[in-house]
């Protein structure tokens, strides 16, 4: 396994080149389509990642839980280990005044490319609009940046005698994504994808709000 993820990142990059994609800068506003943060002590606690959309793509008279409803995001998330190795990808689809959550150590980790845990993670989320009513592979290809992302890590304290003593929670922070980044990232999780015989890929977006403390029950 290792191997081959010292192969993957060799052919990442001799692929990408010094190739830019298309697309329009993205605002840096409170709903940015991209936002980034950090996770860490995750041998200890978990953390997890709460996720909204502000309606600012759209919005629909009707509700339901899918990547079809009008003005729906796709909140695709990149986490990368500490020595830059991206360990998992995946997207979730969001829509309006919806509210989605992935817990870092069950969702992020539990299947992750290296498999090996990891105290701390650098993770970076892309909003891009659905590509036919859907969000499936969306992680994988630089789609349209749209607004109306909103991420919150929340992240729980260490247990004292095997019980949860509270936690912190951060929104994540709205951030720059330049052309090489977003081919980057999109290139990345293609090859975790093609490559890692379904290993690199986050477990799920459960559609709820999640503290730690409750994600490891």
């Amino acid at each position: 396994m290792n191997l081959h993820i010292m192969n993957l990142r060799a052919i990442v990059f001799a692929t990408m080149g010094f190739s830019v994609a298309v697309y329009g800068q993205n605002p840096i506003t409170a709903d940015s389509p991209y936002q980034t943060r950090y996770a860490s002590n995750l041998t200890v606690a978990d953390s997890v990642i709460n996720l909204s959309n502000t309606g600012a793509h759209g919005a629909s008279l009707g509700a339901g839980f899918s990547a079809a409803v009008s003005g729906s995001i796709c909140v695709n998330v990149y986490a990368f280990a500490a020595d830059e190795e991206m360990v998992s990808c995946c997207s979730c689809p969001v829509t309006p005044n919806g509210l989605v959550a992935l817990s870092v150590q069950k969702d992020i980790l539990n299947n992750s490319l290296t498999g090996r845990g990891t105290s701390s993670l650098a993770i970076a989320l892309v909003a891009t609009a659905p590509v036919a009513s859907s969000c499936t592979n969306s992680a994988a290809v630089q789609g349209t940046l749209v607004p109306g992302m909103t991420a919150w890590l929340h992240a729980e304290a260490a247990p004292v005698a095997g019980t949860c003593t509270g936690g912190t929670e951060t929104p994540f922070t709205p951030s720059t994504l330049s052309a090489a980044e977003f081919s980057r990232l999109t290139n990345l999780c293609s090859f975790v994808q093609a490559q890692g015989s379904g290993f690199g890929i986050c477990n799920s977006c459960e559609q709820t709000g999640l503290g730690a403390a409750a994600s490891n029950q």
